[in-house]
């Protein structure tokens, strides 16, 4: 069963030290992809622009700096209000992101509560789909057993 955590709200994309402009967004969180958080911006063009990484990012850069490469995240404040900049770097360009501190850590403590961290491996079912994979058939006696034993018995018979 899966289960969606989303929250609505309003992030600024940074354009210089001086200009920024809202742009409507949407965080997403799927039991069934439980190592990922997504977000989904609308900036204002047919389609909106999807970025999916790890909730540990994120979880981590509420309070510290984390991430290397495509995804950078940090605590700061703006204007005396706490913010958590977001930085995406892609082939199509870069965008530094201002989220509301709030709002993002109340969201992130919600997934934190639907599964703790450590609990994510469950829901893939990973175990249930090893364990299958690992049970012997029977036919796999025939392949399993050593196919000399019967010759070594044979020549020390003659």
């Amino acid at each position: 069963m899966q289960n969606a955590l989303e929250r609505e709200l309003e992030v600024k994309l940074v354009l210089s030290p001086e200009r920024s402009v809202p742009v409507p967004a949407r965080l997403s969180y799927f039991t069934d992809d439980p190592y990922a958080v997504h977000i989904t911006f609308h900036v204002g063009s047919e389609s909106p622009v999807h970025w999916t990484f790890a909730r540990e990012l994120l979880v981590e850069g509420v309070f510290r700096p984390s991430g290397h490469g495509d995804v950078r995240i940090w605590p700061t404040k703006v204007d005396d209000q706490g913010v958590i900049c977001v930085a995406l770097t892609s082939p199509d360009g870069d965008a530094l992101l201002e989220v509301p501190s709030a709002a993002a850590a109340a969201w992130v403590e919600r997934t934190l509560r639907v599964v703790p961290p450590g609990t994510e491996s469950t829901l893939l079912g990973l175990e249930g789909a090893l364990a299958e994979l690992l049970t012997p058939l029977p036919a796999d006696d025939l392949w399993m057993g050593d196919p000399w034993s019967q010759d070594d018995q044979q020549d020390g018979e003659a």
